[in-house]
């Protein structure tokens, strides 16, 4: 079954880990934000795209959340005695990604090359894609003023609440080189477990993608980011409450009109009505608390999107 996925970082990560074993890897495109990137000292760092990278070849640090595992952060020590920029919290190991990824976009390549690069040499088997090769970032409008993605949340510890999200650059950005394909060639198309605003929004902000998610011929199932209401980690279930008026399925499903058919949703959600904006509902347990709950909803997912096949 071949599978094309629009995935944020962490969240979208751990359910990944999960799906690369219940289906072949090879069989799986996953379609990553790029809204988040930013140049931190001068370096190309692309954190849900190094997210995923890290989670799905074994070397992510799950304990911190992010980032690699055994990181060690003599580099950052140094930019911080300099009074440089230090923030934005880059190991010594996650830099050596970025400063070969730096590299090879100065000197012409693509994102999208460059990452196929990345995943060739750390053994990852499933297909990552950015969602575009094109400068695009998303920007929020908050009390405190308009704020880059990065400042909002990482400087900010995403305190600020949210009236308004943009996608600065949307408008001329295309899929990078496989997207398209991977979304018409794919039998089921999942969107996975991730803020819909700030990891999903700015992948349907590239007008082609949603153009494909829209004129789809298979299913579209999504993941619900709540548990009870409530995000697992960060800060979703606030933009839901303040952006859609709320944090049940139908909010979360608001935010994909036209764009999907089944909505997994946890059994703390389970609605009394049927979820408004969806065809189907599926209810299970997607709290990925470990390795064997990520492959549960993994497999769920899949069987979501089997039975409207």
């Amino acid at each position: 079954m071949k599978i094309a996925v629009l995935s944020g970082g962490v969240g979208g990560a751990r359910f990944l880990r999960g799906l690369v074993e219940v289906v072949d890897p090879r069989d799986i495109t996953i379609i990553g934000n790029v809204g988040d990137d930013r140049e931190v000292l001068g370096q190309r760092v692309s954190p849900d795209l190094d997210s995923i990278l890290y989670t799905l070849t074994g070397i992510a640090d799950d304990e911190r959340g992010w980032g690699r595992a055994d990181e060690t952060w003599r580099a950052l020590a140094t930019v911080a005695e300099l009074g440089g920029e230090s923030w934005f919290r880059l190991g010594d190991r996650d830099l050596g990604l970025h400063l070969v990824r730096t590299q090879m976009l100065r000197e012409g390549a693509t994102l999208s090359e460059v990452t196929e690069r990345l995943a060739h040499a750390l053994g990852l088997q499933a297909t990552l894609l950015p969602a575009t090769d094109d400068p695009l970032r998303t920007f929020l409008e908050t009390p405190a003023g308009t704020l880059a993605f990065q400042t909002w949340f990482v400087a900010h510890g995403h305190r600020d609440e949210v009236d308004e999200v943009h996608y600065v650059g949307s408008p001329d950005a295309a899929p990078a080189p496989g997207v398209l394909d991977a979304l018409r060639d794919a039998e089921v198309i999942v969107i996975a477990p991730s803020n819909p605003y700030v990891s999903i929004g700015p992948i349907l902000a590239v007008s082609e993608i949603r153009e494909a998610l829209k004129t789809r011929r298979v299913p579209c199932v999504a993941v619900s980011p709540l548990v009870g209401g409530r995000a697992v980690k960060g800060p979703a279930d606030r933009m839901l409450a303040r952006m859609a008026g709320g944090t049940s399925p139908s909010h979360v499903a608001s935010c994909y009109a036209g764009l999907i058919d089944v909505l997994v949703i946890d059994e703390l959600d389970a609605p009394a009505e049927p979820v408004s904006g969806v065809g189907r509902t599926v209810v299970t347990e997607t709290l990925m608390i470990d390795a064997a709950a990520a492959r549960r909803l993994a497999a769920a997912t899949v069987h979501a999107s089997e039975a409207l096949a």
